[in-house]
């Protein structure tokens, strides 16, 4: 029998959804909301029926029959630390979520709208590796300060998925492989697979510089610049979260208008995209040391994973540690499906999420 997902990713100004039939895209929509729209809602959380509608609607008029679907699963949000795979949504989770998140964002609504729908179907609703997967070793956590310690906060959905992909297309098992894995987007995160489980990784406040993220920035100067006299920490993030990287340099988050500027001769623009390529590169090198150089394979992966450019020169840097496979997208929602597939056929077990 053919099982029929339904599968739903919020993201800050969109919310895409897709049915698939076992492992084949039927459709795959992004539904937008403009800001008009959302600038009535006070908090996130408080969006969650307006975009149950809409993806009633749409799938209205995809002409989706709604008790065909067999099972609901979500992109999962910024629960407490939790390890990899599936999680089964229950009241616990949306409670955590809507009330308690670890910080404000618009994947929290994946879980809440998913048991919203799934309560009406009658049917099972997941989430599969949300943004807080947090399987790294205890060595790995140890910063400079013990008031401070390092988090494990990424593109897990993508990256793991990645790795599974890539272990699948070599015929062996994911478990047995040491992968490293870097989501290339408009943030960047990087990741180690080690038996089966993500070790180590790279967050985007602490890695290379992105199209929007600043990326790790020289102690020192990040705060004399935070402690100067008038500096508020909402204009500091944002600085360093959504207006640095490519944008700080040229006003832009687009990569295709960097490559065309550094084509018709732009210097400046050569020299700051190869130093992101650089700088991805190093941080490569940096994840490979936790295993001994010993990796099986590095994966680029993420929307930049598209240019040749960008990837020819992260490739020339660190293909002498380990082969390298581009699997470029983004590809949440094939992830999510090919998730909740898993469990469904018994090959993964699903976990229960207890509140904290």
């Amino acid at each position: 029998m053919k099982t029929i997902i339904l599968a739903i990713n919020p993201g800050s100004t969109s919310t895409k959804i897709a049915i698939y039939n076992d492992e084949t895209p039927v459709f795959v929509r992004s539904i937008e909301h403009n800001l008009e729209e959302l600038s009535v809602f006070s908090e996130i959380s408080q969006q969650y029926l307006m975009r149950k509608e809409m993806i009633l609607r749409t799938l209205a008029q995809e002409a989706v029959d709604l008790s065909t679907i067999t099972v609901i699963v979500a992109r999962g949000g910024l629960l407490p630390p939790v390890e990899s795979g599936a999680y089964r949504v229950n009241e616990d989770m949306v409670d955590q979520l809507r009330y308690r998140p670890q910080v404000e964002h618009a994947s929290n609504l994946g879980a809440i709208i998913a048991h919203s729908l799934a309560l009406d179907l009658s049917i099972e609703a997941y989430i599969y590796d949300p943004v807080t997967v947090d399987e790294m070793e205890p060595i790995a956590r140890i910063t400079g300060l013990p008031q401070m310690e390092r988090k494990a906060m990424g593109h897990n959905l993508n990256m793991r998925a990645c790795a599974i992909k890539y272990a699948g297309q070599m015929d062996k098992d994911y478990e047995d492989q040491t992968l490293l894995v870097a989501h290339l987007g408009g943030g960047i995160t990087l990741s180690l697979h080690h038996k089966g489980k993500m070790i180590d990784m790279i967050t985007d406040d602490e890695g290379p510089f992105s199209p929007e993220r600043a990326g790790g920035l020289p102690g020192y100067q990040l705060i004399e610049m935070a402690t100067r006299p008038g500096a508020q920490y909402k204009e500091i993030m944002k600085k360093v979260r959504s207006r640095g990287g490519l944008i700080a340099y040229f006003g832009t988050t687009d990569a295709r208008e960097i490559e065309k500027r550094i084509k018709e001769g732009d210097e400046k623009a050569g020299l700051i995209y190869e130093a992101m390529a650089h700088n991805i590169a190093k941080n490569i090198g940096k994840l490979s040391v936790v295993v001994a150089g010993k990796i099986d394979a590095i994966i680029l992966t993420g929307g930049m994973a598209h240019s040749k450019m960008l990837t020819d020169w992260i490739i020339k840097r660190v293909e002498f540690i380990a082969p390298v496979k581009i699997l470029a997208g983004e590809n949440e929602m094939e992830a999510l499906a090919l998730g909740v597939l898993r469990v469904l056929r018994g090959s993964e077990e699903a976990r229960i999420f207890t509140k904290k």
